[in-house]
């Protein structure tokens, strides 16, 4: 399976990942409420971009259960997860003016342009590339964190944490999972470096994103 092979190739990176002080503060509780909360606003602004490449998704699907499956995850992006969000921000005294008119950080400018670049020119096959890392990691992420006594009953990351590591959540990363392994099928190895390629890139821009909100990075220009 492609996705296998894809998990093999970069755990060096998804473990650098998970070993993030972003990461594991969350885990542990020792995380800067500060820090947490510029994540929230730039990843309420990702979701944002995020949930378009589910709407590209339905576009390019060529059978009526992909499309009704990338609808769905769509719906979810924009009514549960970006609910989780507004949620928080009430937590942090962030109002949803404050959080419909922040700017996005230059890492989150990137990223999301780079996956929209990607889903707007690219197969259906490279769109779930570009995607995958970040629901895939979060999963994994939420998971290992779950299992840290009491990670998720903490009062400013236990949520979140229960929520990337919940069934619900697990099913749709798996979904897209098993699509990236159906989309991969026969293909000739030129074209599946090109999918890893892809991957390599948005997993490292999964990182990028920790450390941006870790040391809450805007525009160097605007300090």
């Amino acid at each position: 399976m492609f996705s296998e092979r894809l998990y093999e190739t970069l755990q060096p990176i998804w473990r650098k990942n998970h070993a993030h002080p972003f990461v594991q503060g969350m885990g542990n509780g020792s995380l800067d409420p500060k820090k947490f909360r510029f994540y929230m606003i730039q990843d309420y602004l990702y979701l944002i971009d995020y949930a378009k490449l589910f709407a590209l998704g339905a576009v390019k699907a060529t059978d009526v259960e992909t499309m009704g499956k990338f609808a769905r995850l769509l719906d979810s992006t924009l009514n549960e997860e970006m609910a989780l969000h507004r949620h928080y921000a009430l937590k942090f005294g962030i109002s949803e003016t404050e959080l419909e008119e922040a700017k996005p950080s230059p890492i989150t400018l990137a990223y999301t342009h780079y996956m929209l670049h990607v889903a707007n020119n690219g197969t259906l096959a490279e769109l779930v590339s570009a995607l995958l890392p970040c629901m895939w990691s979060y999963w994994e992420i939420g998971k290992e964190l779950s299992e840290i006594p009491d990670a998720t009953k903490h009062e400013l990351f236990g949520e979140w944490i229960s929520m990337y590591s919940s069934n619900d959540f697990g099913q749709l990363a798996t979904w897209c999972i098993e699509l990236m392994d159906e989309l991969t099928i026969g293909k000739p190895e030129h074209e599946l470096e090109k999918l890893e390629e892809i991957f390599l890139n948005t997993t490292r821009f999964e990182y990028m994103f920790w450390d941006m909100a870790y040391n809450e990075e805007m525009w160097p220009t605007d300090e």
